[in-house]
Order: structure tokens, then sequence, then C-alpha cells
């Protein structure tokens, strides 16, 4: 059964589903794009890796305490008056453990010279979230920028740090817009074919260059969406009676009430 949503479906914006959904994007977005490359171009999943702090809290249960010989010694042979002893608070103890984190991404690359034409990039919480994860994406989007390659950047998550390439300056023109998808083409930085998609709204399909001048290839992101739905069995996880994970809109909340039977 699918998504009872048009498009892309809050619910699934909750973090301990997050990393399944991003994952299955990433790979019916392959899927989908493959046979329309071959066998000129390959679409591949390729992934990066950043290792991050988790630190864990420690609370001791059982203090063992054992005085040093030489204050037993001194005390047996010249006891001292009673003074008043000043102990330390018991503090936290932090276990850091590194924990490592991939991402995986879509890499269009040419068959004959393995030159990567076109990066598609799905954002995830850590991409949004201040920290190594948003450092090191900006750092990696800095770099395709640079290079020679095309950049489509999928965003599903409607909170966390502005994060696409485009300036949050020049999205303020937006009005409708709780997703969107940002395209950007070599050599013309400084323009970008963008898709905002409302809440109410299906997932668009979307135009991805290839190298000129071969004509761009259409990616349905509803029809991956859908099959990403389908094949999570995310429908078993789902309660709709509850309010999804993010905030929204009074003129979303009315329109989810609607469509989900609440009203």
């Amino acid at each position: 059964m699918p998504s009872p949503f048009p498009g892309m479906d809050p619910y699934l914006e909750d973090p301990t589903l997050w990393p399944d959904v991003h994952q299955s994007l990433i790979t019916y977005i392959r899927d989908a794009l493959q046979p329309e490359l071959r066998p000129r171009y390959h679409a591949c999943i390729g992934e990066r890796r950043y290792v991050v702090e988790s630190p864990h809290p420690m609370y001791p249960a059982v203090v063992l305490v054992r005085r040093p010989r030489a204050v037993r010694e001194a005390e047996v042979v010249a006891p001292v008056a009673d003074v008043a002893t000043v102990e330390a608070d018991t503090p936290v103890v932090l276990a850091v453990s590194p924990v490592e984190h991939r991402e995986p991404f879509v890499e269009i690359v040419h068959t004959a010279g393995g030159e990567v034409i076109t990066v598609i990039e799905v954002l995830s919480p850590a991409n949004k979230t201040p920290g190594e994860g948003h450092r090191l994406y900006r750092r990696k989007q800095k770099e395709i920028l640079d290079s020679s390659a095309h950049l489509v950047e999928v965003d599903f998550l409607s909170e966390g740090l502005h994060t696409v390439a485009i300036s949050e300056e020049a999205l303020a023109s937006l009005k409708e817009r709780r997703y969107l998808v940002s395209v950007n083409r070599r050599p013309k930085r400084y323009q970008f074919e963008l898709y905002p998609v409302p809440l109410q709204r299906r997932l668009p399909r979307i135009r991805v260059p290839l190298r000129e001048p071969d004509p761009d290839v259409v990616l349905d992101l509803q029809a991956v969406f859908t099959r990403c739905y389908d094949n999570g069995g995310y429908e078993d996880l789902m309660d709709y009676h509850r309010p999804p994970p993010v905030s929204l809109s009074s003129e979303e909340v009315a329109w989810l009430e609607s469509l989900l039977g609440k009203g």
C-alpha cells in the first residue's frame, strides 16, 4: 500500500527511520537512472565516511576508597585532632568513543574514461546538523562546485541548517516550499534549476544533466519514493494518528488532518 501522502511523507523524517529511507532513495535513484544512461554512462553508488565522537556518560555505581599506607601509619604513631574533611563532588565521566558514519551518494560516470559527470546527493540529518557531518558535506559540496561535475541536491528533510548550494537569501522568493531539489550545471555555477515542493504536492520529475551535447535524462522522484515506501514496508511502522516528527504550519496541519481523516 502506498503512502497516503501525494509526495514526501513527513512521518519518514523520523531520525530512527531516515537512515533506511536514505539508503533506499540512493539505491532506487541509481536503479531508475541506469537503463536511461547505459551504455554511454553508468550510475554508481559512492560512499562518504567520517568519524564523530559519541560521548557516553558513566556514573560510578560503587566507589572503593583506599587510603595511602603512609597516612595510615602516621595515624597510628601520632593521631591528630579531628579535622573537617572536604570531599570533591563525584564527576560525570564521559567515555568518548569514535563512531563511523557512512553516507551514500550517486555518481554518473562516463563509461569510456571514468570521468564523474554528475553527482546526486540526498541530504541526511547529519548534513543539516551542526557538527562534522555538516562540515564534511560542505567541503564535498565545494569540491564538486570547483570541479567539472554537475551537482544535484535532493533535500527531503524540512528541518535543520540550510545546506544546499544556493544561498538562503536567494531562496527567499520561493514561498510554498517544504522540500527542495536543486540542480547546478557546470559551468553555470551561479544559475540553479530549483524544484520547490510543498507538502501537498507530488515529488517532481527532474532533469539530470549529462555531458554536452548529450540530452538530459528525466528522473521521476515520486516513482522513486513510492518504490522506497512500498519496498521498505513503512506502512507497518507508521502511526498516522500521532503528529509527524516535524513542525507544520497551521495550513499544513489542517490539510494533513483532512488527508488522514482526523478532521
